[in-house]
């Protein structure tokens, strides 16, 4: 299938999104720890994860489950982006952010 995975921009754009989520999560209540903030974590780590699994996997057929797997992820991550606004949970203008990357990893 050729490249790494790293030369992948929606690889690029997905880790940063992870990156950004691990920073506005850290402004989340404590009591988030547990709730919110660990599930958004995980669906945002979950994201890039499987872009480059599917991507080294040498198959586009695996590739492209990899890809639906990761937009579930992706789809995830913003209800509970939507979730973490209509709470007022942290950085409201970072959490809208957050929002727009999402849209442009998507599309």
């Amino acid at each position: 299938m050729g490249n790494s995975y790293r030369d992948l921009i929606v690889w690029q754009k997905a880790k940063a999104l992870a990156i950004f989520v691990y920073r506005i999560t850290e402004e989340f209540p404590k009591q988030e720890i547990f709730g919110l903030t660990a599930q958004m974590r995980r669906s945002a780590v979950s994201i890039p994860s499987n872009i480059a699994e599917g991507q080294g996997r040498n198959s586009k057929t695996d590739f492209m489950r990899f890809l639906c797997i990761a937009r579930g992820s992706l789809l995830e991550l913003a209800t509970q982006i939507e979730i973490a606004l209509e709470l007022q949970l942290g950085n409201q203008e970072g959490l809208t952010g957050l929002m727009k990357q999402c849209d442009e990893v998507r599309y």
